[in-house]
């Protein structure tokens, strides 16, 4: 199928260019801080469908600036281990951390983020100034967080409210850094009870409903989870702002765009979700 991302020629192409650079990538599903000799795209075909086309799955992963951070990883053992392979081609990868990646990588080293189908297509999103007094008053939130800890979540709190209640030690449950995303509810923002769901593909739409009526008439209550485990592929068209990483007052913001746009900016991706 030509319109996804022709894979296999991305590959070759990468191979007889032999791409030197070295690339810091910060993966979130799951999380890890990862070497590559790949640039973005063609990390994330590999992470999606692998070397040899017979691995599938969805990722998302941020470009860390590799200069902002060799203070935090053993650069030694890094330009040892991501060198070119014996045929001259790019080294994958090459993991540099597997536990609390994300807690360790300061927010201004994020660089773009990216989303992959698990076809391959790749989508860049890039960081983009936050305005807290835009954001909705009297609305309801869906979250799916998605590092360090990964259940959806439903709140009354705004995108930047919601993050620092989690990070700043006002509540039982603390985290050191979050990373989510919003996600539509249409008119269940303001009317869970007998509003309409019908292009809402979430499953149990009725247990949705009953925690954001929840949060809506208990106004002491702010969060109610509404599923606890991830299973690891987010439906991109059900994205609604956009996705946020931080903590306290520190939010960086990657906005989504509408289908519409999509379709304009990146054709191929678009097809795959």
């Amino acid at each position: 199928m030509n319109v996804i991302c022709q894979e296999r020629n991305f590959f070759i192409r990468f191979i007889k260019l032999k791409i030197m650079s070295k690339y810091i990538y910060l993966t979130c599903t799951p999380e890890a801080l990862v070497a590559s000799m790949l640039p973005p795209e063609g990390f994330g075909m590999y992470l999606s469908t692998g070397t040899k086309k017979r691995n599938k799955g969805q990722t998302i992963f941020f470009e860390v600036d590799l200069g902002k951070v060799e203070d935090l990883i053993d650069m030694e053992s890094l330009n040892k281990r991501c060198v070119a392979k014996e045929d001259g081609s790019p080294k994958s990868s090459v993991y540099l951390s597997v536990y609390r990646s994300l807690e360790m990588i300061p927010t201004e080293a994020l660089k773009s983020l990216y989303l992959t189908t698990d076809h391959g297509c790749v989508l860049e999103l890039k960081r983009a100034p936050y305005d807290k007094s835009k954001e909705p008053q009297n609305a309801l939130h869906l979250y799916q967080e998605l590092s360090p800890v990964t259940p959806l979540v439903a709140s009354g709190l705004a995108p930047s409210a919601f993050l620092k209640r989690l990070t700043d030690g006002s509540t039982p449950i603390v985290l050191p850094k979050l990373f989510f995303v919003e996600l539509k509810l249409g008119e269940l923002a303001t009317n869970p009870l007998s509003g309409s769901a019908e292009h809402l593909p979430y499953p149990n739409i009725g247990h949705l409903r009953d925690c954001l009526e929840i949060l809506k008439g208990e106004y002491e209550k702010h969060m109610k989870t509404v599923q606890r485990i991830f299973q690891g592929t987010l439906l991109y068209r059900t994205i609604e702002t956009g996705f946020y990483v931080g903590a306290k007052d520190d939010i960086v913001f990657y906005p989504y765009p509408d289908m519409k746009e999509l379709e304009d900016i990146n054709y191929e991706f678009f097809r795959g979700i």
